[in-house]
């Protein structure tokens, strides 16, 4: 009969060996009650949360005068139904406890499994019932493609050199606070990228983790989705990912908020650069904190970060986006607040600043990089909501131009007339040559008209 079993459900009384209830089940009034349940309705469980799956209620009952007449057990055989998606983790033989008003593994234990069948036996006649533990099937993002090798090792070059440069600026440039909130702004780039490249791919994947449905264990299931508990790595990534990328934005804003304040009073509080510590760096880490104290724990961190890699969780089970997930309230929302008010600088400043004011310039420079900043994340939230062709759009232009951020960083910052003195300085510097004679260095080089020897 088990190798022919097709129900989805099946029941067995074993009784000790000898007794022959069909031939004494007349004479002494024996009688075997079965019920199919298609729902819980009439076992509501506080312990068991059931999100997908539909529970089915097997009941038996064995009633009679003859008090020899005791099942020796109860064999159950269930076929888990299949949820679109999913696949069968766990699962847990239980009866209905009226005393407890819930469902108890007391006296059940699990048997071996085979061709997809769940074997339960319990030492007594109830309602009986096996509790389901179903995991995602998730599809993990792949390796990094060529593109965007080429577009992170582009912009992880051109910012290494807009680095140097600007700290070049400092040491040499009187005015160090006005500087110091651009810098700030590359190296929370470029920390983003090295994370990026070396951690966003979860490295602790629920799929390596084995299917346990042995016989070993007959815990009661707390849900019918499982969910691996944080592991640490990716929950690390995640967050360290979002606190680089607000902080970039945050440090944008704060260079806005300087060069306003330069035009108006022409020089930075005593105190501007322990408070823009504060805004660039202690902002971000409030919304990190907020954000993880609202949505992590350890028993589901899901609801804080994705599963298929190391970002901040922004769809929900039906794979829609979804307002009230962090990717949205704890990232593009204070992004997109921090963008409105660089456009109200902007607007400020172009009207009190004359056309061919420096501080119109370098705020315009400011308000360019915020730019080339969102509009990569425009088309990520794009990628969310949109599908089939348009969505493989959205999401070509979004690997071009987050991995390239750095490189147009780069070409922002090549365009400024200083920049261009500082790199015609450098390379006639490596052009020249030193020769010393009778104790007297000179050091020659070559411009474009003529020989130049300088002692």
């Amino acid at each position: 009969m088990e190798n022919s079993f097709i129900a989805d459900a099946l029941i067995y009384i074993r009784f000790p060996p000898g007794e022959d209830v069909r031939s004494r089940q007349t004479d002494l009034n024996v009688s075997l009650g079965f019920v199919l349940y298609q729902n819980d309705r009439f076992f509501r469980s506080k312990l068991y949360m059931k999100r997908r799956t539909t529970i089915r209620v097997l009941s038996a009952s064995v009633r009679g005068q003859e008090p020899n007449m005791v099942p020796q057990h109860v064999e159950m055989l269930f076929r888990p139904r299949n949820i679109s998606g999913t696949s069968l983790y766990d699962f847990s033989c239980v009866f209905w406890n009226y005393s407890q008003k819930d469902w108890s593994t007391s006296g059940c234990s699990k048997g071996n499994t085979s061709d997809g069948l769940m074997r339960c036996f319990c030492n007594h006649t109830t309602n009986f019932a096996a509790l389901w533990s179903f995991r995602e099937n998730y599809e993990y993002a792949e390796a990094l493609g060529a593109i965007s090798i080429v577009g992170l090792s582009l912009s992880f070059l051109g910012l290494i050199v807009t680095i140097i440069y600007n700290v070049k600026e400092i040491f040499q440039n009187e005015q160090k606070k006005s500087l110091i909130s651009r810098l700030c702004i590359y190296f929370s780039l470029l920390a983003f990228i090295i994370t990026f490249v070396s951690g966003v791919q979860n490295s602790s994947r629920q799929i390596d983790i084995e299917v346990q449905t042995d016989d070993r264990t007959n815990d009661l299931l707390d849900s019918d989705e499982r969910i691996e508990p944080d592991r640490g790595s990716c929950m690390a990534v995640a967050a360290l990912l979002h606190f680089l990328l607000m902080a970039t934005f945050m440090w944008n804003s704060v260079n806005g908020t300087q060069i306003l304040i330069q035009k108006i009073r022409r020089s930075l509080p005593p105190h501007w650069t322990l408070l823009g510590m504060a805004l660039g760096w202690g902002v971000p880490a409030l919304f990190i904190g907020i954000t993880l104290g609202v949505t992590y724990s350890v028993d589901n961190p899901l609801r804080y970060r994705q599963e298929e890699f190391c970002w901040l969780a922004a769809l929900d089970k039906n794979k829609h986006f979804s307002f009230e997930k962090p990717l949205f309230w704890g990232f593009l929302l204070p992004v997109g607040l921090i963008l409105i008010y660089n456009i109200v600088l902007l607007v400020y400043v172009s009207i009190k600043a004359t056309r061919k004011s420096c501080f119109r310039k370098s705020f315009l420079e400011c308000f360019t990089l915020a730019v080339l900043l969102a509009v990569s994340w425009v088309f990520g939230y794009l990628v969310l909501v949109t599908s089939r062709t348009m969505n493989l759009v959205f999401s070509i232009l979004f690997c071009l131009c987050t991995t390239t951020q750095g490189l147009q960083i780069f070409i922002i910052t090549a365009t400024t007339p200083t920049f261009r003195a500082t790199m015609s300085r450098s390379v006639q510097y490596l052009s020249s040559a030193s020769i010393s004679f009778n104790n007297v260095k000179f050091r020659l080089w070559k411009n474009w008209h003529k020989n130049h020897s300088e002692k």
